[in-house]
């Protein structure tokens, strides 16, 4: 089973609010705060079970205000909006940055759907 490469830089740029990441694979990412905020791993944004999942929404300017390391798998990202419940692992931050552009897609189907905005 092929293990995740692990990270080799990161750099939060509050001005633009995006997560620049880059891996030992040499994998880069640009990770936007709000698509960070809005796919959360946290209970408050997954919910507690499939299907349970809570749409996020008004979070287009949200920023990011700390990195806490945890560990060596994992960082918890502090949100200027108060969230701050949400480990992100090297593993999901890669998936999030590999499948960024379907996962945005989803995300603005689902805010459409509930005619909600960003």
């Amino acid at each position: 089973m092929p293990t995740t490469p692990q990270p080799t830089e990161l750099v939060l740029h509050q001005a633009s609010r995006v997560l620049d990441i880059a891996f030992a694979d040499g994998a880069r990412f640009q990770l936007p705060c709000e698509f960070l905020r809005v796919s959360s791993p946290s209970a408050e944004v997954r919910g507690h079970g499939i299907g349970n999942e809570v749409l996020q929404v008004g979070k287009a300017k949200v920023n990011i205000t700390a990195i806490e390391p945890v560990g060596h798998y994992a960082i918890k990202l502090v949100f200027d909006d108060g969230h701050d419940s949400g480990l992100f692992s090297w593993e999901y931050l890669y998936e999030l940055g590999r499948d960024q552009a379907a996962l945005w897609d989803q995300y603005l189907q689902k805010l459409a759907a509930a005619g909600a905005s960003r």
